[in-house]
């Protein structure tokens, strides 16, 4: 073997070694850093009281629509009548349709022109859980209650939104049930009254 090609050999299989040392070195990182995102989604999902019910309960329960959308990660038609409502809402808070606990806040919506309920952040974060959906043949984030496991919508990020969080969690309006800060506040008082008497 001639030296100069003894001087290849050495040089691609240096190359060849660092490569391998290196995308051994970057998937042992992100098996770690899945390993604990996963410890504390389950930390998480388990201290929490969860609401399970039969499907007929919630075929009861719930409108046609509502439970096509959260006991069947259904979807609504995008710039419905929900969204309109949506964009009228004033302050308050999004609760689930299913089981009442609280997702978002006006304070975290924003019009993001796509047709659904928008925000860039839950209100509460342990009532929402996120998994991989590959449903639709590629990868997508969804969205889904923690309290009664119900399909919200999905979230997209770096989408370029001017929102503090650069995300678009983009919400059925059927399963969200608002409830404005004035109800809530008069609903308080009416308490602080009756433990007064």
């Amino acid at each position: 073997m001639k030296p100069w090609m003894l001087k290849i050999f050495v040089v691609l299989a240096l190359v060849i070694l660092a490569t391998i040392f290196t995308l051994s070195f970057f998937a042992d990182q992100a098996n770690a850093e899945t390993k604990q995102s996963q410890k504390k989604l389950k930390t998480k999902m388990n201290s929490i009281k969860k609401v399970e019910k039969t499907e007929e309960e919630w075929k009861q329960e719930l409108t046609e629509k509502q439970f096509h959308i959260l006991r069947k990660a259904g979807t609504e038609r995008p710039f419905g009548k929900e969204y309109d409502e949506f964009k009228k809402q004033g302050g308050g808070k999004y609760l689930c349709a299913g089981c009442g606990s609280e997702l978002f806040t006006s304070e975290t919506k924003f019009d993001s022109k796509c047709g659904w309920p928008s925000f860039f952040d839950p209100a509460d974060a342990k009532n929402v859980n996120t998994f991989e959906d590959f449903h639709l043949g590629y990868l997508r984030t969804e969205v889904r209650c923690a309290v009664c496991d119900g399909h919200l919508g999905h979230v997209f990020k770096g989408e370029g939104f001017d929102t503090p969080t650069d995300k678009r969690y983009c919400i059925n309006g059927a399963i969200l049930r608002f409830v404005p800060f004035e109800t809530e506040a008069k609903a308080t008082s009416k308490e602080e009254n009756k433990s007064e008497l």
